[in-house]
């Protein structure tokens, strides 16, 4: 079974097309931990405007995937150097957030 998973991310708007330009050449390792992991089918959308990125991907569990991919040491390092480019989205209880996963509500095969 797969399972299907849509997040958001929020850019900083002043640095979106530095954003854009490090994605170019993604890291190899980077690219290699999330296969190891289980991630497939990974695409990132952005709305330009205001930053707004839309993500998504496939694997047999997106919380297994994410784990694995956490457990991986270039994941540390490549969201180290990712953390400027996003701007804190207010979580409504006080803490921040910087990935929102949606609700998936139907799917056409």
């Amino acid at each position: 079974m797969t399972d299907r998973a849509c997040f958001l991310l929020h850019l900083r708007p002043e640095l979106v097309e530095e954003y854009l330009a490090v994605h170019e050449e993604v890291w190899p390792e980077v690219l290699a931990a999330l296969t190891r992991s289980g991630w497939r089918n990974y695409s990132l959308f952005l709305r330009r405007e205001d930053g707004l990125v839309v993500g998504y991907c496939e694997s047999d569990d997106f919380a297994a995937a994410t784990a694995a991919m956490e457990r991986e040491g270039v994941s540390a390092r490549w969201e180290a150097t990712m953390s400027r480019f996003f701007a804190p989205a207010a979580a409504g209880d006080g803490t921040t957030r910087e990935r929102e996963r949606l609700e998936e509500y139907f799917h056409l095969a």
